[in-house]
């Protein structure tokens, strides 16, 4: 009887809390999300701070990632250097689960390998391979077409609809990366290729988003991340085995760039961002934290110009606000149509409810 009791408790602290936590899309990513706690009007300054620092982790340090990859990959062969980052970050961010209570099942490990393989073993994979050949700010704003093919793979499978907006939006996009891949890539097959994987990369992510909510991922926001993180290592470094590039690894000939740059892939891009962005997640909109996505492309673009030397030109320029005013038509179009539903519920509910009452009388 009193062994059973601490067990029942349990069991109605975890109800309670999945009750008062509601699924939501950020960034194209369905993430659970507590609902956030009542705070005292008036906030201290300490809260304030907190905000502050770690609304520039999830806009400046994950835009500044770019640049890391492509000092991480100089000397360190591009999937060894992913699947350490991921392997490193991932056990740190699963321990932190398992600390809190968390027991992956079958299913979760399933689940987890197949979002792994689109997220990390294609999507990061083929990013940090191209970064190569490819500028980290020029990488960045391809990355940025992630929205778009997220939407044209949810309305072929039906899961959205795409509005006037969002087709704008998407035509858009479709000139932001032409002016991207243009006349400044002609000529350079390696450029190209590393371009092409920046894009396959992007679209395999997509897929992951939309195949997500297909799966049985853990409901806690960070065995979310953490299993999948830890399927995409060991898939990263069955890869790395295959391919070759632990052999063909120079260790010696690793320079101190490189090893800063996956250091700070792994304490700052995986480990610090995502501890702030699931932080930011409990105290502020959804939509206010989305507003990373526009922002590390920037970031990007700019730190690779000003500590890469990568070339800052009117394409450059011109592309970055198509991309960019792509997703916003993008987010805007997704908007009106969620709204445009709740109405049409809102309408038919209200239009039902005087036959509801009439048979209740």
């Amino acid at each position: 009887m009193f062994l059973e009791r601490p067990a029942q408790i349990m069991a109605v602290i975890r109800q309670n809390t999945l009750a008062s936590s509601k699924m939501i899309n950020i960034g194209g990513r369905p993430v659970l999300v507590p609902t956030p706690p009542q705070t005292p009007s008036g906030h201290h300054l300490s809260e304030n701070l907190k905000l502050a620092l770690a609304f520039a982790a999830i806009y400046i340090v994950w835009g500044s990632t770019y640049l890391a990859i492509r000092y991480a990959v100089e000397t360190i062969p591009p999937l060894v250097a992913v699947s350490i980052r991921h392997a490193v970050a991932g056990t740190i961010l699963l321990a932190w689960a398992w600390a809190r209570g968390f027991r992956p099942t079958r299913e979760h490990w399933i689940s987890g390998f197949i979002i792994g393989a689109f997220f990390f073993l294609i999507g990061h994979g083929t990013l940090h391979w191209a970064e190569q050949y490819v500028g980290s700010g020029l990488a960045a704003l391809l990355i940025a077409t992630e929205p778009m093919f997220i939407l044209v793979l949810a309305a072929m499978v039906g899961q959205r609809r795409i509005s006037r907006i969002s087709a704008l939006g998407l035509a858009l996009g479709v000139v932001g990366v032409a002016i991207l891949t243009g006349s400044g890539l002609a000529g350079k097959g390696s450029t190209v290729t590393g371009v092409l994987a920046v894009l396959v990369g992007s679209l395999s992510w997509a897929a992951g988003v939309v195949i997500t909510p297909r799966v049985k991922l853990p409901s806690d926001a960070l065995a979310r991340t953490a299993v999948p993180l830890v399927c995409g290592a060991a898939l990263l470094l069955i890869a790395a085995g295959v391919s070759g590039e632990f052999q063909q690894a120079q260790w010696a000939r690793v320079s101190l760039k490189s090893i800063a740059g996956l250091a700070y892939l792994i304490a700052f891009g995986s480990i610090v961002a995502f501890t702030a962005y699931t932080w930011l997640l409990q105290r502020c909109s959804p939509t206010l934290v989305a507003t990373h996505t526009y922002a590390n492309p920037v970031v990007a673009v700019l730190l690779g110009w000003l500590f890469a030397s990568e070339p800052l030109t009117l394409r450059v320029v011109f592309a970055t606000v198509a991309i960019l005013s792509a997703i916003l038509l993008i987010r805007r179009g997704e908007q009106d149509t969620v709204t445009h539903t709740k109405a049409i519920a809102r309408a038919a509910e209200s239009d039902l409810r005087p036959a509801v009452i009439e048979r209740v009388s």
